[in-house]
């Protein structure tokens, strides 16, 4: 198996749980990330399963983060901000020289 560079769960569950947060809907982060509330939810789980924390608390249709959930979703808010935020002034500049 080969080990990933950065230890980090995948992108695209990490996407799904900060729109979940970011929302407190599993339905709205899937109606965002064109998916299902199923699949954010096992993209969710995922993430938990490979952290051995709990992010989201109980079985409900309510997103409600745990203490690690809040701490995850404000690094994630933050640097998908900024990412977005350098990537909208690379696209304003002139890279040709």
């Amino acid at each position: 198996m080969v080990r990933r560079y950065y230890d980090l769960p995948s992108l695209a569950a990490l996407e799904a749980f900060e729109a979940s947060a970011r929302h407190l809907s599993f339905k709205v982060a899937a109606s965002e990330l064109e998916s299902t509330s199923g699949e954010i939810r096992r993209q969710i789980k995922a993430i938990e399963g490979e952290l051995g924390v709990r992010l989201i608390e109980g079985p409900g249709a309510d997103v409600v983060l745990t203490s690690a959930g809040e701490d995850l979703y404000r690094l994630l808010a933050s640097s998908f901000s900024r990412a977005s935020e350098v990537l909208r002034i690379m696209k304003r500049c002139d890279w040709t020289g």
